[in-house]
């Protein structure tokens, strides 16, 4: 009887999922043959035309990582900047995506803007940037996250609640008396891209997709159109 249920729930899920709508719209128009030789400019006019339709939190993208059992990673992290160097964020040295990152400096980024139906795909190599430059990062951040990384302990199992409130209330305590204070595992990270994909969705599922591609930092970007 069990059984049985489980597998009615299954189904209803999946019918109920099948009947949501995608690709809302309206959706945003797209041509290839206009984009510029350099991913970075159209990335921040899509971005730029996210924000200004609306579209919550348009800088936060997922980060993919592999784990250090080889496995991949994911997570939703905010944009720090973009420039010819490459895609910026930030995170603790110590927390599981600092460690997977130092063992295997490779990653890649994603950005969804459903209210556009637009998604852009960045993959290439991730360097961390100088200490000075980390702090400075860390130090444009609210109190609060600054204390937050002072912990260091991101993703550990936590046994106590209160044991949090503490350490997060102490570590204010030390930050708002030093204002300069920060932790030195912060760390700024620029992900130098090898492939950059552009990809407008079409509701007859034509979907546009353009693809940067680069050998190495060095090489002139190539754009290839790719099957939907």
């Amino acid at each position: 009887m069990e059984s049985e249920s489980g597998a009615g729930r299954g189904e209803d899920v999946r019918l109920w999922l099948r009947g949501l709508e995608v690709f809302a719209g309206p959706l945003a128009d797209f041509d290839p043959g206009q984009a510029p030789e350099d991913p970075v400019g159209l990335f921040l006019c899509w971005l730029r035309e996210a924000v200004a339709a609306g579209v919550p939190d348009a800088h936060a993208m997922t980060l993919s990582t592999v784990g250090e059992d080889g496995g991949p990673d994911a997570r939703v992290l905010l944009l720090k900047n973009v420039d010819d160097a490459g895609w910026q964020f930030a995170a603790h040295a110590g927390s599981p995506k600092g460690r997977q990152l130092a063992g295997r400096p490779r990653a890649a980024l994603t950005f969804y803007w459903p209210l556009q139906g637009r998604q852009v795909r960045v993959r290439g190599t991730v360097q961390a940037a100088s200490s000075e430059q980390s702090a400075a990062d860390l130090l444009a951040r609210s109190l609060s996250a600054r204390a937050q990384a002072l912990l260091g302990r991101q993703s550990d199992h936590l046994a106590d609640t209160e044991e949090r409130r503490r350490a997060l209330r102490d570590a204010l305590a030390r930050v708002e008396s030093d204002r300069a204070l920060v932790s030195p595992a912060w760390t700024l990270y620029t992900l130098a891209p090898v492939h950059v994909e552009f990809w407008q969705a079409d509701r007859g599922r034509l979907h546009e997709r353009l693809r940067y591609e680069r050998p190495d930092a060095a090489s002139r970007w190539q754009r290839h159109l790719l099957w939907p």
